[in-house]
């Protein structure tokens, strides 16, 4: 009897939690029918329906290969300009207590500036970059690696043989700003395949994205470690990475102690100070020079891509860009550096077909910022302190209402005001350098496009499937394969 009775409690119990829970899931569902749970309405912002419970979470994972087309779609069929809750957790697990996690477990700097050191280490930066001898070391270091890309080039012409386009520019600026940071050449031009600190580099790229949008992550990777042994593991690539930045670091400082002078930004940096005015250690040192080549190789290969894909899709834009550039560069000035930037300041079309570029293909086509205080956008949507606020350049790029009715269609001629200037437009309209300066980036791919359109007529081959690969980047996802001929 008594073992009857604690059964009957018992199963009472569980009963009447099973009820609560019921009832709670019931008033839940019907109160967040169409949003993720304990989501809050907020002013001036239109909510992308889904799910009772998840949102649109559900939408966002099925679409994640996809997920620039996404953001532009639902901005499209909502006609809104600020939207909240796509999404129940993804982004927010990088955020803790007003810092970001190095997605790369490597440097601090790009991803992961603490607030109380960003602006010594912009104002440092800014210093350094404006250095009218280290801008034309800059253009001496694009001019003679462009002459490697040079040698693919004539080769594939000699040859008759297809070339990834995308693939010769990642290795370009990689050796560029390799060279440019550290004053080493890793060689990836003239090396068939990948060096070793080149794949290091890549694959902890490709991570980087996946530890910022996949929280299953930490889970795969050591999956991969105990029943993939075989594979290189992340800490592999970093051990790379870290070798190689330490040991040109030590070189350097003996160099330097020598008396030898080097133009390079590792040897400029250690001539500088931290915000506590001390040297910068090896670690700073690493850290600020990975940053300078995160920053610089991959969004520039994209964007020479990208550029090269609209002009082949384009030939009378072409065109009218390769007279300016034959007017404007003759070939004595690629050996005069000074003289190479002053004339490509001068190139209106040129500066209008990259910047055209960037609107529809932004380097950084998601962005994310975390409130520190409360604030409100300019619109009138309210942000609490540790909101976590997305920006969409992708999307912003092909608006209708912010670019006309013509807005997914390659027009450089946009760029141009009424007096045949060079239209200006602000960071809200045109985010392509998230508030950076874009000095740097743009001579580079300016250059580049000069010395190769001057020389080359590229074709794309048909039937490509050109789209990008999701990444906190904008890659082509397949690569841009062309044929080559020398221009008449």
């Amino acid at each position: 009897m008594s073992s009857f009775s604690i059964d009957s409690k018992h199963w009472n119990s569980i009963g009447i939690a099973g009820s609560a829970t019921a009832l709670a899931l019931t008033y839940l569902t019907l109160k967040y029918n169409d949003r993720v749970v304990f989501d809050s309405r907020r002013p001036n912002t239109t909510p992308l329906k889904g799910w009772p419970l998840v949102g649109s979470t559900l939408g966002l994972i099925s679409n994640m290969e996809k997920i620039n087309h996404f953001f532009l779609d639902a901005f499209e069929t909502t006609g809104a300009k600020t939207m909240t809750h796509l999404y129940i957790f993804l982004f927010a697990f990088w955020i803790c207590h007003g810092r970001t996690i190095s997605a790369l477990g490597l440097p601090r700097g790009v991803q992961t500036i603490e607030p109380s050191n960003i602006e010594h280490v912009l104002k440092t930066a800014s210093l350094i970059f404006n250095v009218k001898n280290f801008r034309d070391h800059f253009t001496d270091v694009f001019v003679k690696e462009l002459v490697l890309v040079r040698d693919i080039f004539n080769k594939a012409i000699e040859n008759k043989t297809v070339v990834d386009f995308h693939d010769v520019m990642y290795k370009f600026t990689l050796d560029s700003f390799v060279l440019l940071g550290f004053g080493a050449h890793v060689n990836a031009l003239t090396t068939e395949g990948k060096v070793p600190f080149a794949e290091s580099f890549d694959e902890m790229q490709k991570n980087s994205f996946d530890r910022f949008m996949n929280v299953l992550e930490p889970v795969n990777r050591k999956f991969s470690e105990i029943f993939m042994p075989w594979r290189p593991t992340i800490a592999s690539h970093q051990k790379v990475v870290n070798e190689f930045a330490t040991s040109v670091i030590q070189k350097r400082r003996a160099q330097l102690a020598a008396g030898e002078v080097h133009k390079d930004l590792l040897s400029r940096f250690m001539e500088t100070t931290n915000e506590n005015g001390e040297p910068l250690n090896d670690k700073e040192l690493r850290d600020t020079i990975m940053n300078f080549i995160i920053a610089g190789r991959d969004t520039t290969a994209q964007t020479l891509s990208w550029l090269m894909y609209n002009l082949m899709l384009n030939p009378a834009v072409e065109e009218k860009l390769v007279e300016e550039i034959r007017t404007c560069v003759p070939e004595e000035l690629e050996h005069d550096s000074p003289a190479l930037y002053e004339a490509i300041k001068d190139m209106k079309y040129a500066y209008a077909v990259l910047y055209e570029t960037l609107r529809l293909h932004p380097s950084v086509p998601i962005n994310q910022k975390q409130a520190l205080n409360d604030d409100v956008l300019p619109d009138g949507t309210p942000i609490k302190k540790g909101d976590v606020v997305i920006w969409s350049s992708y999307s912003l790029g092909r608006n209708k209402d912010t670019w006309g009715p013509d807005a997914k269609e390659f027009k450089p001629e946009r760029w141009f005001t009424e007096n045949g200037d060079i239209r200006r437009e602000s960071q809200g309209k045109w985010p392509a350098f998230h508030a950076g300066r874009q000095n740097l980036a743009t001579l580079e791919a300016l250059v580049a496009v000069c010395v190769l359109l001057k020389r080359y007529k590229f074709s794309l081959i048909p039937n490509q499937d050109i789209t990008y690969q999701v990444s906190l980047t904008l890659p082509m996802k397949n690569g841009l394969m062309v044929t080559i001929e020398p221009r008449a």
